[in-house]
């Protein structure tokens, strides 16, 4: 499971099938897994479902819980330049 924890530190939210293809084990022991994860609380996980070029794509979307990547680099908004 560490495995599955590392790959979404570096890649951020992904699918079932791209943490499985990228771990290298099965969908079907990719989602126990997950299903552990989001049961001790060390992952969020929501269903979703896209649409690529008219195929629908369904899957479980996961993420790391309480991880709050870098702010994007580039200009920021009025709103979040503090005036002095």
């Amino acid at each position: 499971m560490n495995d599955i924890l590392k790959y979404l530190k570096a890649h951020g939210e992904q699918l079932d099938t791209e943490i499985a293809e990228a771990v290298g084990i099965s969908l079907a022991v990719a989602r126990t897994r997950l299903a552990e994860l989001a049961a001790k609380g060390e992952i969020m996980s929501c269903h979703s479902i896209r649409y690529d070029q008219g195929k629908k794509i369904e899957g479980l979307k996961c993420r790391l819980a309480g991880f709050i990547p870098p702010a994007a680099p580039g200009r920021k908004s009025k709103s979040q330049l503090k005036i002095s």
